[in-house]
C-alpha cells in the first residue's frame, strides 16, 4: 500500500471498514470521506452497494457485534430514563433498559461521546443497537414530538377542566371563540393553568425557570404559591401560548413585551395583563388576573369601623382631593373602585383615566392611558375637565404635571380621587411636595389621605382557639406588640394548606382639619404631621392591625410580615440541598438509604407508609425526590404513584421506586404508572446514588 493509498484510507468513513469487511459487492470501489454526515455516508454506501439501508444494518451491526433495533418495540419506561434534550441531541432512541443496561437504537455506534452522555444521563451501561439513519428519524418524530412531553403530564388529569376555558374577543365580550374540537396538550396545559388560577382566586400566575425546572406560581392572598413543576421545554410552549393569547411575538424572546386577552372561564369574563421579560434561561411571563365583573361595594371590603366612617365622610365632599397610598398590590384601586361605586347614585358624572382598567362600571366613564398614542394621565385629565365632570379618579399621580392638573381640577369644583406610593398617609404629602406643588396649595385641596396594606384573614375552617401555652414564636411576638393572640393557623385544604383564606384592609385615615392645614402650609416635618393626624382622630395602621389580632381575624405572624420586615418570614424559592422524601415500611432499609444520602449532602425526610407519605407531600411542597418502596402496609407504592401522578401539584415529582422483585412485569408495570427509575434491592450505594443524581438530572 502506497503512502497516499494509506492516507486516504485512513480518512475514509467507519462505514467505508464495515461494508469492506463484510465482502459486500461494490465496496472495494466505495469512498467516503470521514467528515461526511452520518445521515449521507449511509446513504452513500446504500447506493455505491446497491443495498437498502435496513441491509446495510445488518452489516454494520455483524462487523460492530451488535443486534439490529426493532424501533417498534421501544419501551416508554426506558425513554424516562435519558432527558428528551439529550436523545434528540445525539439522535438515539432508548429502547429498553434492565436494572444494569439501558439498550439504545443508534446510526453511528463509534460515538463514544454518546455513550458516556447516555450512561451518566441514566445511571446505566449503555448498549448499542444498530438502525438506518431515516427510520431513527422517523421514530424519533413520532415518539418525541414538541407536544409529547405535555400529553404524558395531562394524560390524568380531568379533561373537563381543561375545556372549562374559552377566548373572548377582545373589544367584545359578548363574542366567545368556539372550543376547539380536538384541543392540543399546550392549550389544554394553558387552560389548566388559567382555570386553577381562577378556582383559586389567585391574582398573579407566574411562569419560569427554576433550579428543578420550570416552575409555575400563584399569587393568593398576597403570597406566592407553587403550583406546578414542569419540563423546560413545556414552560417555553406555556408562554408561546400566553404570548400567543396577548398577541405578542413569539418569536422576540429578546426584549420584554406586554399585551392583554380576554377569557371566559365557567362563564364569567376576565382580563388577563400579560408581561414577558428575557431571562438567562428562557422567558418569564407574568399574568394579572382582573375580574372585571366584580367591583366591589365599599360595605364589602371589611373595614374596620372607624376608618370606615372617617372614608365615607371624605367622600361627601364635593371638592378637594382624596389619596389613596400604598405599595404595589396593597388594594390601593379595589378601595377606589369601591368608592366610585358608592358614589355613582346617576346624578353626577363620573370620569376616570387607568392604567390599567381593572373594572368595568356601570355610568362610569374609563378611559384607559396609552403612552403610544400619545394618551398620557395628564394629556386626559386636560380633555377630561372640559366633559363637565363632578368626580375625578385618576389611577395614579406620577409626576408634577398630572398632579397640578389635579389640584387645579379639585380648587375648581371636582371631588378627584387618586393613587400614590408611599408607605403611610401623612407621606403623601412628603411625596407632592417632592413632584414640585405648592405646600398652601396642597394644605388647601387635601381633603384626606388612606394608607392601606391587606393582610389574610385566619381560615375559618382549620383555625384553632389558643387555650393553652403560646409556643416560642406566638410568645416573641405578644412580647413584641403587646398583644396575646386568641387563634392559631392550621392549614387544610380549603385554604391550600396555609391557614388563612381571603384579606382584609388594614388602614390609616388622615382626615382635613384646619391644624393639619396649618402644619402642612407652613412645612412641618414628618413626625409634627403625624402628630396633627393622630390629634385629628387618625389610629395608626398598627393599632389597627393589633385590633384585627385581638378579635382573632389574624395572627401576629402576618401582621409582622405585612408591616415589619421580618427575615424568618422570608422563604427562599428553593431549598439549599436536594429534598428527598424515603418512603419504606423497613427500618433497616431506610436507615441505609438514608445514610446514603446523607453522605451526598441531600436532606432527608423518612417516612414507614404511603398515606404518611401523601400526607407529608402535602403539607411540605419542596421535595425534588421521592423514593418509594412497592410493598408497605395502608397504602401500596403503586397506589401513592397513582394518587401523585393524578395531582396537578405532584404530577412533576421525579419518584424512585425500590422493588425486591426481578419480575419485569412489575418493573413495567412502575414505570407506566409514572415512576421514573426502580431499583433493586438489596441496596447498591454507588448504583443508587448514580440513579439518584441521574433522575434528578433529568428532572432538571
Amino acid at each position: 500500500m502506497t503512502a497516499s493509498t494509506a492516507t486516504q484510507a485512513a480518512r475514509s468513513h467507519w462505514l467505508v471498514d464495515c461494508v469492506k469487511q463484510g465482502n459486500v459487492a461494490g465496496s472495494r470501489t466505495l469512498e467516503i470521506a470521514s467528515n461526511v454526515s452520518v445521515e449521507d455516508a449511509w446513504q452513500q454506501a446504500a447506493t455505491g452497494c446497491r443495498m437498502s439501508e435496513l441491509e446495510l444494518a445488518y452489516v454494520v451491526a455483524s462487523y460492530f457485534r451488535l443486534q439490529v433495533a426493532n424501533l417498534d418495540s421501544a419501551e416508554p419506561q426506558a425513554q424516562k430514563l435519558v432527558p428528551e434534550t439529550t436523545v434528540t441531541e445525539h439522535n438515539v432512541l432508548p429502547l429498553r433498559q434492565t436494572d444494569r443496561e439501558l439498550y439504545v437504537a443508534t446510526s453511528d455506534p463509534t460515538n463514544m461521546e454518546v455513550e458516556q452522555a447516555l450512561s451518566f444521563a441514566s445511571g446505566r451501561t449503555t448498549v448499542f443497537e444498530i438502525t438506518p439513519p431515516q427510520a431513527l428519524q422517523d421514530a424519533l418524530k413520532q415518539k418525541f414530538s414538541p407536544n409529547h412531553a405535555l400529553e404524558d403530564l395531562l394524560n390524568n388529569l380531568d379533561s373537563e377542566v381543561t375545556d372549562s376555558v374559552h377566548i373572548a374577543e377582545e373589544l367584545a365580550p359578548e363574542a366567545i371563540a368556539e372550543t376547539e374540537a380536538e384541543a392540543t396538550p399546550i392549550i389544554k396545559l394553558a387552560n389548566l393553568i388559567l382555570s386553577d388560577a381562577v378556582k383559586q382566586n389567585a391574582s398573579d400566575i407566574h411562569i419560569g425557570a427554576s433550579r428543578q425546572g420550570g416552575c409555575i406560581k400563584f399569587r393568593v392572598d398576597g403570597v406566592l404559591r407553587q403550583y406546578m413543576q414542569i419540563p423546560m421545554a413545556a414552560v417555553n410552549r406555556v408562554i408561546s401560548r400566553i404570548k400567543v393569547l396577548g398577541k405578542l411575538d413569539i418569536a422576540d424572546r429578546v426584549r420584554p413585551q406586554d399585551g392583554k386577552a380576554r377569557i371566559e372561564v365557567h362563564g364569567r369574563m376576565y382580563d388577563i395583563r400579560i408581561s414577558t421579560v428575557p431571562t438567562r434561561d428562557s422567558e418569564k411571563a407574568v399574568l394579572r388576573i382582573l375580574n372585571t365583573e366584580q367591583a366591589p361595594r365599599l360595605g364589602d371590603l371589611g373595614m374596620p369601623r372607624e376608618e370606615y366612617d372617617r372614608f365615607k365622610q371624605q367622600l361627601g365632599y364635593s371638592d378637594g382631593i382624596i389619596l389613596v397610598t400604598g405599595p404595589t398590590g396593597s388594594g390601593k384601586t379595589t378601595t377606589l373602585y369601591a368608592a366610585l361605586r358608592k358614589l355613582a347614585s346617576g346624578e353626577s358624572n363620573i370620569v376616570t383615566v387607568e392604567d390599567p382598567i381593572e373594572y368595568e362600571l356601570p355610568e362610569v366613564t374609563q378611559i384607559q392611558v396609552d403612552r403610544k398614542r400619545g394618551l398620557t394621565f395628564a394629556s386626559a385629565l386636560r380633555a377630561v375637565l372640559r366633559q363637565d365632570p363632578d368626580v375625578i379618579l385618576v389611577g395614579e399621580i406620577r409626576d408634577l404635571e398630572t398632579a397640578e392638573i389635579a389640584v387645579q381640577a379639585s380648587m375648581s369644583g371636582h371631588l378627584v380621587l387618586a393613587t400614590l406610593h408611599t408607605n403611610d398617609a401623612v407621606g403623601s404629602i412628603g411625596r407632592l411636595v417632592d413632584l414640585g406643588l405648592d405646600r398652601a396649595a396642597l394644605g388647601e385641596t387635601l381633603r384626606g389621605s388612606v394608607a392601606q396594606r391587606l393582610v389574610r384573614n385566619v381560615c375559618r375552617e382549620c383555625a384553632e382557639n389558643i387555650s393553652g401555652p403560646l409556643n416560642e414564636q406566638e410568645s416573641r411576638l405578644a412580647d413584641t406588640y403587646g398583644v396575646t393572640p386568641i387563634v392559631r393557623t392550621v392549614g387544610c385544604d380549603e385554604c391550600g394548606g396555609s391557614g388563612f383564606r381571603g384579606r382584609a384592609p388594614v388602614l390609616e385615615v388622615m382626615t382635613s382639619s384646619p391644624a393639619l392645614q396649618e402644619v402642612i402650609a407652613r412645612g412641618a416635618s414628618h413626625p409634627e404631621i403625624m402628630r396633627a393626624a393622630v390629634a385629628g382622630g387618625m389610629r395608626p395602621m398598627r393599632q389597627v392591625a393589633m385590633e384585627f389580632v385581638r378579635e382573632g381575624k389574624t395572627s401576629l405572624q402576618e401582621i409582622e410580615r405585612v408591616l415589619g420586615d421580618v427575615v424568618d418570614d422570608q422563604v427562599p424559592d428553593a431549598p439549599a440541598k436536594p429534598r428527598v422524601l424515603l418512603v419504606d415500611d423497613d427500618p433497616v432499609v431506610r436507615k441505609m438509604a438514608k445514610g446514603i444520602l446523607i453522605k451526598q449532602d441531600f436532606d432527608v425526610t423518612e417516612v414507614g407508609d404511603g398515606i404518611t407519605a401523601l400526607e407529608c407531600i402535602e403539607s411540605e411542597s419542596d421535595f425534588s425526590l421521592m423514593v418509594l418502596d412497592v410493598d408497605m402496609p395502608r397504602m401500596s407504592g403503586p397506589e401513592v404513584l397513582t394518587r401523585l401522578r393524578s395531582s396537578v401539584t405532584t404530577v412533576g415529582l421525579p419518584v424512585i421506586v425500590l422493588t425486591g422483585s426481578s419480575d419485569p412485569a412489575l418493573e413495567t408495570t412502575l414505570m407506566d404508572k409514572g415512576a421514573d427509575d426502580y431499583i433493586r434491592k438489596p441496596i447498591d450505594a454507588p448504583r443508587f446514588i448514580s440513579r439518584v443524581k441521574a433522575t434528578l438530572r433529568r428532572a432538571a
